[in-house]
């Protein structure tokens, strides 16, 4: 695959990736309704993606679509996290 087709496969996982961590907005809600949820999946992805987002954020060359990709799960993982407990 040449350079232009791994940069347009990295902004598309990019995309997906977020539309994944969009899907917590669904346990959020049901956190805050009083059906409370397992924190260990939670806890997981945000402590996953804040690694990785330091990884794509401190490399030489940073690499944006996983700074990008990853940072919707730290966020949406630990506001499911917190609303869960």
């Amino acid at each position: 695959m040449n350079e232009r087709g791994i940069l347009v496969l990295g902004w598309v996982a990019t995309v997906t990736a977020i539309v994944m961590y969009l899907s917590y907005i669904d346990q959020i809600m049901l956190n805050l309704a009083g059906q409370k949820g397992s924190v260990v999946q939670p806890f997981t992805t945000m402590v996953n993606c804040a690694l990785w987002v330091g990884y794509g954020f401190l490399k030489d060359k940073r690499d944006w679509p996983i700074v990008v990709a990853n940072f919707p799960g730290v966020v949406f993982g630990a506001v499911a996290l917190f609303t869960a407990l």
